[in-house]
């Protein structure tokens, strides 16, 4: 059990996600831009490629839109996507250009629907001094959260009480208990809600609805998506705020001991909005994240019982470096070099995240293309991590490709197996088609 322990304590820590209004050429018209080498498909009016692009597919691929246009029109392409001309780059060069040039010649450009529900100040959508200010107030969450002994053993007494409850279960659905853990270890150390909090549950129901949003149309209509989203939203944000207030009073009495959002609300260069969209965004991201890794850990590991068997070696040898009552720390868990592999291989393999929306702010000429201002632009990370040319066999979990940086696991993957057809799903975020349902031995 130490094994399945550790992946669950500490695999959140690393990690750690868009749709309509423009009116294109006929269906499969197809285009050239005589400036700059590109060429592309314009879909079907108004809606363009968008539905295609965002097809449900295998994670552990790129899916049949991608294979078709990279194959016909290159790595980079023209395309009509979310209500405008953009243009898809599945090409490393152009993506590292991407995300080194944020805030310089691209800027965010997420869908209407994640701008309502996210809110101004939210990392993912903020610019300039804003994003500056926030990232750096997150950063320092996980600087100072992730080798506290008392965070450590949070996560582990979470992880162990988590697998001694499935003890006389024949099977449990993975992957909507490891995001109970997350979130479990998320609001503890963030908010100190303990996990016998009923507050706990309802926060993860809040945080479900309000991630399914993301996706959805933004219509205003009772019951959908959107709205439901909305209104999770609200009720987190007045939850998080009703609780500063309350630290406030707390704190002028001398009454707490400090958390993160004590640290969080004596930072004076934030306004309320951006501290509870801080608290948020941290939720999120370790919550959606973590969650996801996990389950793709489990998931490769059962396709790869050699992997398995070396990963359980490295935990045993470090463990028997201990007492039997002593913890494992900080310094523990950054020697478990074949375990740092396996969870980069996961995410290479799984791809968490697909793409991510931005929008030239001025004309860009990058090799022989040309990006005309104002277009959107969608650099594809799984095309990358799964390029022959970048990768040898990159559709095998090989985690020896990998060099050493440094993560965490332990013992207990000899009583479960997981359903032959299951798959992780990008939809756009990562599901799995059976929720990661594992059959589990009571033998063993």
């Amino acid at each position: 059990m130490l094994f399945l322990s550790i992946i669950l304590s500490l695999g959140f820590v690393f990690l750690s996600i868009i749709l309509i209004h423009y009116v294109s050429v006929s269906k499969q018209n197809e285009t050239k831009d005589n400036n700059s080498s590109l060429s592309g498909s314009m879909g079907w009016p108004f809606i363009g490629e968008t539905i295609s692009f965002f097809k449900p597919h295998r994670s552990d691929s790129i899916g049949t839109f991608l294979q078709q246009r990279v194959s016909r029109y290159g790595k980079v392409f023209m395309s009509n996507l979310c209500g405008g001309k953009a243009i898809v780059s599945c090409d490393q060069e152009l993506n590292m250009f991407i995300l080194q040039n944020e805030g310089k010649l691209f800027t965010s450009d997420y869908p209407k629907a994640m701008h309502d529900i996210l809110g101004e100040y939210s990392l993912l959508l903020a610019t300039g001094e804003i994003h500056r200010k926030l990232k750096n107030v997150i950063i320092s969450f996980i600087n100072l959260t992730k080798s506290k002994p008392e965070f450590l053993l949070c996560a582990e007494n979470l992880s162990i009480s988590m697998l001694e409850s499935w003890k006389n279960c024949r099977e449990i659905e993975f992957h909507k208990e490891v995001k109970m853990f997350t979130m479990s270890v998320m609001v503890n150390q963030l908010l100190s809600i303990k996990p016998e909090d009923p507050a706990r549950r309802y926060v993860l129901q809040d945080f479900l609805t309000y991630m399914k949003g993301f996706v959805s149309l933004p219509v205003p209509l009772p019951g959908t998506a959107y709205t439901n989203a909305i209104k999770a939203r609200k009720r987190l944000s007045t939850r998080v705020m009703d609780m500063i207030k309350q630290r406030e009073q707390e704190m002028k009495k001398g009454l707490r001991e400090e958390d993160f959002l004590d640290v969080i609300m004596s930072n004076e260069d934030l306004n309320y909005e951006e501290k509870v969209s801080i608290v948020l965004d941290i939720l999120l991201g370790g919550f959606e994240t973590s969650a996801t890794l996990l389950s793709l850990v489990v998931y490769f590991l059962a396709k790869s019982p050699n992997d398995l068997q070396k990963l359980k070696e490295e935990h045993e040898s470090i463990r028997a470096k201990k007492g039997d009552e002593e913890l494992l720390n900080w310094e523990d868990y950054q020697k478990m070099e074949f375990t740092q592999r396996v969870m980069s291989e996961a995410l290479r393999c799984g791809n968490i995240v697909k793409t991510v929306h931005r929008k030239t702010t001025h004309d860009i000429k990058f090799k022989e293309y040309v990006i005309p201002k104002g277009w959107k632009v969608f650099p594809i990370f799984t095309a990358v991590h799964l390029d022959p040319s970048l990768h040898e066999n990159p559709y095998e979990f090989n985690p020896m490709r990998w060099t050493v940086s440094t993560i965490f696991i332990t013992d207990a993957f000899k009583w479960w197996k997981i359903k032959s057809d299951e798959m992780p799903i990008a939809h756009p975020y990562v599901e799995f088609k059976r929720g990661m349902l594992l059959e589990i031995d009571p033998t063993t």
